[in-house]
């Protein structure tokens, strides 16, 4: 009996210490945890997302921090706002980290740096050249509208410094001026916090550093953490891709002439059906995007354009017509509001070009048909050899293609039966012909 109650007694403690064990060894993966969260190309508002959701992962894991590779040309300006009020109310500290060697954090990506609790580079990185900068028609607007875009991003990047206690002046100067600087030019003026070489060296710099999030102050203890990288999502990838302006605008043209193709001949359903769905998602790519409306426009007209002249023959005028306002209409598609977001030079040269070729050939096609002998009906008689079925002196029957037909001699020569002759023109329903004189070798 004293045996069973031992064996009872032991088993209850063994079960108790490995519940211990396992909640301990639970509370621990969860405060050694650090979040990472890569962010390549371009600032969308795909990145924007990507980050909100990366952040309220780390939040709900109760990780120590959130880490932000960050790798980019610049990007959105609402975008870039979206993540720096992301940031700025995070209740966890976010690093926001500019790596690999090579990368850079310039123009939307300065403010994000600036906006982060702890800012770190790596080696042979740069930042800077913030200036607001604007493509397309916007690109005219006056020079006191253009001071006030320029005050405005001034006033914003200067409070982010301001708060994160980072240098304000030179803050001031990626706007006004578009300065862009070095890692390690970066911390001695007091842009960042570090460099690190690479992750394991960002963390063993962390540890140990104080952070104030909110009205609370943190110490890092980043001692046997555990990296979780957020990886992209299928979903993410296609919006990621459709956020390409130059994938907009292809899946565009390529919708708008299935859409034509299908018109011109209807019944032909992979024209149509592929031509719907490219259309849908180059609208779904423009809602992501900052579009100009005069661009659509123009792609529109152009379309309308190189209709007509399969229809009207202008002689080229319609086309010429049709391409100056296509390639406008590409350069001024995206309106953007970062010099990084628009449609590449490359990608319009081969949607204008193929387009051109496309209907220089259908022109030349259609004026050699004006000049083409007609075959069909009388006309397609000119220029048909026949036999004489009797003396032609001048009137008389011939044969062509087995059929008989009245026929008159021009002048005055005779021609005798079976000879070959040539029908040179038409006269009512009477053919005007003379001697064949060229015999077949």
């Amino acid at each position: 009996m004293f045996k069973v109650k031992m064996v009872r007694i032991i088993s209850f403690f063994l079960l108790f210490l490995s519940f211990s064990l396992c909640a301990y060894g639970e509370n621990a993966t969860e405060k050694s945890l650090i979040e990472v969260l890569r962010i390549e190309g371009a600032i969308s508002p795909v990145a924007a997302d990507r980050l909100e959701k990366a952040l309220k992962t780390a939040v709900q894991e109760n990780a120590l921090c959130l880490i932000v590779q960050l790798d980019t040309p610049g990007g959105l300006d609402t975008s870039m706002r979206q993540m720096v009020k992301t940031i700025m109310n995070s209740k966890i500290p976010v690093v926001v980290y500019v790596s690999p060697k090579g990368a850079r954090a310039a123009s939307a990506g300065v403010f994000i740096t600036l906006a982060s609790h702890i800012a770190v580079m790596a080696p042979g990185t740069n930042i800077g050249a913030a200036h607001p900068v604007t493509l397309g028609p916007t690109s005219g607007m006056s020079k006191e509208m253009k001071e006030k875009v320029t005050n405005d991003a001034v006033a914003y990047i200067k409070s982010i410094a301001q708060k994160r206690e980072r240098n304000v002046e030179w803050a001031e100067k990626a706007v006004r001026e578009s300065v862009s600087i070095t890692d390690e030019e970066a911390l001695k003026l007091g842009i960042i916090d570090f460099v690190a070489e690479d992750m394991p060296s960002l963390l063993k710099k962390l540890n140990g550093r104080k952070v104030k999030v909110g009205k609370n102050a943190l110490v890092f203890n980043t001692d046997g953490a555990v990296l979780h990288f957020t990886e992209i999502s299928f979903r993410e990838k296609i919006l990621q891709t459709l956020a390409d302006p130059n994938i907009a605008y292809i899946l565009l043209m390529v919708g708008i002439w299935g859409i034509i193709l299908e018109f011109f001949h209807p019944g032909a359903l992979l024209p149509g059906i592929a031509g719907g769905i490219c259309l849908l998602l180059s609208l779904f790519s423009l809602q992501i995007l900052p579009f100009n409306s005069v661009g659509i426009i123009l792609i529109i007209l152009s379309v309308i354009l190189f209709v007509l002249e399969t229809q009207i023959p202008s002689y080229g005028a319609l086309t010429i017509g049709g391409i100056i306002s296509l390639a406008l209409g590409s350069l001024m598609l995206i309106e953007p509001s970062a010099i990084y977001i628009s449609i590449s030079l490359k990608s319009i040269f081969v949607v204008v070009g193929i387009t051109s070729l496309i209907f220089i050939f259908i022109i030349s096609y259609g004026i050699k048909a004006q000049f083409k002998k007609s075959v069909t009906g009388l006309e397609g008689m000119v220029g048909e050899i026949g036999i004489a079925k009797g003396d032609l002196a001048p009137n008389g029957k011939i044969q062509i293609h087995g059929e008989i037909w009245n026929a008159i001699v021009q002048g005055e020569e005779v021609i005798k039966k079976g000879e070959e002759v040539e029908v040179i023109k038409i006269k009512g329903m009477k053919l005007i012909v003379k001697k064949n004189k060229i015999k077949e070798v």
